[in-house]
Formats: structure tokens, C-alpha cells, sequence
């Protein structure tokens, strides 16, 4: 069975809280953009797991794909399988590549075997292997808050929007991503702004950008020159190193040496 795990784009990211559990509470907007890797599971005589494609550093029984499987098979006795993941998707990007490879995983084991296990069930299943996973179970514009795994659907739509973004390959360790931020509540009208577009350029604003960009000025650059070319919003992803920009039309031109992948929405 094929599935093709797409990624997501953060619209607005605030920190709001730090936890007794060292997590860190968030408010977001999760949104499904159409970048994707593929994924393929099959009965085998022996469990067997294969990557190609993009190179997934670490050992295999760290890989949230295996992970989903193991979660499974635990709970339903589930008989071997052959998993392929091909990676398209870069890694360290700010995109959820690998929380919705786990996602999707889940979801077609429960589709392949018939588990007959709900949305409900499958996203509490995804959010113990990742905060955002359960997200891609569900899969629709969302607003986020606690770890990412407290959801509410949201009305944002960008229908017809031309989504570009650039990956420069920066490593953002989690470290570097909350090192300095003040966490703090989100006072203001967080729906409310989503829901007017015409505010997001001055008053949707991830908040990791505050302390990446000093540390990596190149993703500022990147910003900056996706509002020269005509964005009318631009902002990093999650945290980083993905910058993307919203557009009207398709971007045909431009001087980026770094990957970047264009998708109509």
C-alpha cells in the first residue's frame, strides 16, 4: 500500500509557556502543504525497513516509521511488513518530514489490517511519538497549542495561493532554537488575525525568528528577498531552517542557490 506524507507550514508561532516538563508550551497554525515523500508498506516473511532517497542520519530503530510500526504491532500483534520510505523531504527543515512520515504510517498500517481504530484513536497513538505528529492525522488547517498536540480545526484557506519555499540546508538544533526566547501568553487575538490576511504580514510573526536570525542572518536574507520578489507574507517554519513565501502568482524568477520547492496550495 502507497502513501505520500505531506509536509506542513507554521502560520504564526508563539511561545507561550514553559512546562515543569521541560516542554515548552506553543501557540500555532498548523497548514498541510502538498511537499511529500513516499512511503510503502507490504506484507513480508520478516520485518525489513529501507530508506532511499534524501540520507536519514541515526540508527534504524530510532526512525519514527519504525517506531510507528513497533507502536502497532505491540498493541495489535500485527504480522511483518516491508516499509520503504523514499525522502524527499529535507530533514531539520521546520516542515514536520518526519512526524508525518510516522503519521502516515500509522494510518495506512490501520487502513492495511483493518484496526478500525478512528481519527481520535490514531492521533493519540501519533502523539506519543511526536508532539506534531498528530497533526498529520488529522491533516487540516489546525490551531495548536500545548506541545503542538491540542488541536482545533481553524477556517484558514489558502486555495490558489502559490507557496515557495527555500531550504538552505541550516541546521537548527533545539537547542539554538529556544535558547533566549522568553516565553510568555499570547495576549492578543490569535483567530481573529488568521482570519484577516491582510494583518499577517505585521502581526503573524514566528517567534523563533527572534533568536535564529541573529545566529543564522542568512534566513533573514531569505525573507527579506521572498518579500522583494512579491510575497505577501513570508516567515520561517517552525524552527527553521525552511523560509517560505505566499504568493499570488507563481514565481518565476529568482536568484536562490539553495533548494526550494514551489506548490500551488
Amino acid at each position: 500500500m502507497l502513501a505520500f506524507p505531506n509536509v506542513k507550514i507554521n502560520l504564526g508561532l508563539y511561545i507561550t509557556e514553559k512546562r515543569a516538563d521541560n516542554y515548552h508550551n506553543l501557540l500555532t497554525c498548523f497548514y498541510p502543504a502538498p511537499l511529500n515523500d513516499i512511503l510503502e508498506i507490504v506484507p513480508a516473511a520478516r520485518f525489513e525497513f529501507v530508506q532511499t532517497g534524501l540520507e536519514i542520519p541515526g540508527n534504524q530503530e530510532d526512525n519514527l516509521v519504525v517506531k510507528a510500526y513497533s507502536l502497532l504491532q505491540k498493541e495489535f500483534d500485527l504480522p511483518p511488513v516491508r516499509i520503504q520510505l523514499h525522502k524527499l523531504v529535507p530533514m531539520g527543515a521546520g516542515l514536520g518530514g518526519g512526524s508525518s512520515d510516522a503519521a502516515f504510517t500509522l494510518s495506512t498500517l490501520n487502513t492495511q489490517f483493518q484496526l478500525g481504530l478512528k481519527e481520535a484513536q490514531l492521533e493519540e497513538y501519533a502523539a506519543k511519538l511526536g508532539s506534531d505528529c498528530a497533526f498529520f492525522i488529522r491533516n487540516r488547517p489546525v490551531v495548536a497549542k500545548g506541545r503542538g498536540e491540542l488541536m482545533e480545526n481553524c477556517e484558514v484557506d489558502l486555495k490558489g495561493t502559490h507557496l515557495f519555499m527555500v531550504c538552505p540546508g541550516l541546521h537548527v538544533s533545539t537547542a539554538d532554537a529556544y535558547g533566549g526566547t522568553k516565553p510568555s501568553p499570547y495576549t492578543g487575538d490569535f483567530e481573529g488575525v488568521l482570519k484577516d490576511k491582510s494583518k499577517w504580514r505585521n502581526e503573524l510573526h514566528n517567534q523563533f525568528e527572534d533568536t535564529i536570525f541573529p545566529k543564522h542572518p542568512t534566513l533573514a536574507s531569505i525573507k527579506e528577498q521572498l518579500y522583494a520578489l512579491g510575497a505577501w507574507y513570508a516567515a520561517m517554519s517552525g524552527s527553521g531552517s525552511t523560509v517560505f513565501g505566499l504568493f499570488e502568482k507563481e514565481v518565476t524568477t529568482h536568484s536562490f542557490s539553495y533548494t526550494t520547492f514551489q506548490k500551488g496550495l
